[in-house]
């Protein structure tokens, strides 16, 4: 059951299945009561409620139902400072998604802090940390994200060069991406009935696109001549060339026939935009849930698998980088820690111990 927030006066009511961590979460929150006739929580409505229970549940499913926003000098204030944010991002031309993360975290800490932004302390950045460090449980990739847009709105926004400097970061963990072997790949694209479904899947993974490159890929994007995808401005608005092969331009003429797309390659529901990364994530999902893989995989790790496999098969990292799009070689070099290639010709020393005792060594 998805978390269900909604309005009833002054009062916001939240519904869930139970369990203990999302107790605990809304227990987080000062004011809060338990109704055990009608199985509900309240909170008191304020927006700075309401936007912690977001960041609270920010990964679940949610419906929210019935909310205003609060109206106010200090709303107002706010709202001005978040449009002149929103130019500045893309006066300096960041792409819709950094503005889209940008633009959310800021929120998310104006309603935190509860005042306006313009007067916001280093000890405000400071305590925001860590309640989506520790109360929330977010990674230190999340909290690090948060701070750079903070830091955005100190230094670009309002002029405040000083507030930020004295936040430590946390860590950035290095963590290696999950692959799925060759084997594991065939059995997620087979279990794929759908032919626009099959075409998708087979493009992240032969291409190593991104989920939101595939989406955006129009018809004359696929170069079937040059045997190349034209890849139009990609993270950090870079435009680069990938391969096509020649098993996916056959999937792509197969789901062609059948669906005719026009602007977009895989345009969305009642053929308005394109379709949503989202949904991309979904059919992937499926797929792992039919052939029943284990591993901690999302849509992303097909083009992880993409990069390890040309890895194992001899292809220079410096084409693997280009084909990735990745900015800098180190971002590609993770894919070396996660080859089979280079490990496989490496012999345990337990091998070497077990060998000489078969052959009769019983050592000094």
């Amino acid at each position: 059951m998805a978390v269900n927030i909604s309005k009833t006066g002054n009062t916001l009511v939240v519904r869930f299945d139970y369990s203990p961590v999302r107790v605990t979460k809304v227990k987080s929150i000062k004011g809060y009561k338990w109704n055990p006739d009608k199985k509900i929580w309240t909170v008191p409505f304020t927006e700075g409620n309401l936007n912690i229970l977001k960041v609270l549940f920010n990964n679940e499913e949610k419906n929210i139902e019935n909310i205003e926003n609060i109206d106010g000098e200090e709303n107002l204030k706010n709202r001005q400072i978040l449009l002149k944010m929103e130019e500045e991002i893309k006066l300096k031309g960041y792409s819709f998604e950094t503005k889209k993360s940008y633009m959310g975290h800021i929120r998310r800490f104006s309603s935190f802090i509860n005042k306006d932004l313009d007067k916001v302390s280093s000890e405000d950045v400071r305590k925001y940390a860590l309640f989506i460090l520790e109360k929330e449980g977010l990674s230190h990739s999340y909290v690090n994200q948060a701070i750079s847009s903070i830091k955005f709105l100190c230094n670009d926004v309002l002029n405040q060069n000083t507030i930020i400097n004295a936040i430590p970061r946390p860590k950035k963990v290095k963590k290696l991406p999950v692959v799925l072997n060759f084997h594991e790949v065939t059995k997620i694209l087979d279990a794929l009935k759908n032919e626009k479904h099959k075409a998708i899947l087979f493009l992240i993974y032969s291409a190593g696109l991104r989920v939101g490159e595939v989406v955006k890929l129009k018809a004359k994007d696929i170069d079937n001549e040059r045997m190349l995808i034209h890849v139009v401005q990609g993270k950090g608005k870079k435009d680069r060339y990938t391969v096509l092969s020649q098993i996916t331009l056959k999937q792509l003429r197969k789901y062609y026939s059948l669906y005719k797309p026009e602007e977009w390659l895989f345009p969305g529901q009642n053929d308005k935009g394109h379709i949503t990364e989202r949904t991309v994530e979904k059919i992937f999902k499926n797929a792992c849930d039919i052939v029943n893989i284990k591993k901690e995989v999302s849509v992303h790790s097909l083009r992880h698998s993409f990069a390890t496999h040309l890895l194992e098969g001899g292809v220079d990292l410096r084409y693997i980088q280009e084909l990735l799009g990745h900015a800098s070689s180190k971002t590609t070099e993770i894919y070396t820690h996660v080859t089979q290639k280079s490990l496989t010709n490496i012999k345990s020393p337990l091998d070497n111990i077990m060998t000489c005792n078969r052959n009769g060594y019983k050592g000094s």
